[in-house]
């Protein structure tokens, strides 16, 4: 499995910016894909995730109505919308799939390099 981030930058507080993960590997839809982030001097954290086979969705609070995942299946990528940008939302965003849980514990199986995003 082979997972590519790109879409990260600079912006400034308020703006907005849209992250995409180009997923290779999977077969069928039944895996997870989810956003995590890592800031420095702080712990991987989960910021949204998103079951292929199904569509539900998960949100970690402090964005849940800014952030939106998606995920286009034809096309093999996840997607995360990401509004109302806060200087606290800078770090480095992963994309990351599992085919075997589906939740916000940075335990998957299967990560990209990562993206940065900085907010200022």
């Amino acid at each position: 499995v082979q997972l590519v981030e790109s879409g990260g930058g600079s912006v400034e507080a308020g703006g907005s910016l849209r992250l995409s993960c180009g997923a290779s590997g999977y077969s069928g839809t039944a895996y997870c894909m989810g956003w995590f982030r890592q800031a420095p001097g702080k712990e991987r954290e989960g910021v949204a995730v998103v079951y292929a086979g199904g569509g539900s969705t998960d949100y970690a609070d402090r964005v849940k109505g800014r952030f939106t995942i998606s995920a286009d299946i034809a096309k093999n990528t996840l997607y995360l919308q990401m509004n109302s940008l806060k200087p606290e939302d800078t770090a480095m965003y992963y994309c990351a799939a599992d085919g075997r849980r589906c939740d916000l514990s940075p335990s998957y199986q299967h990560w990209g390099q990562g993206t940065q995003v900085t907010v200022s």
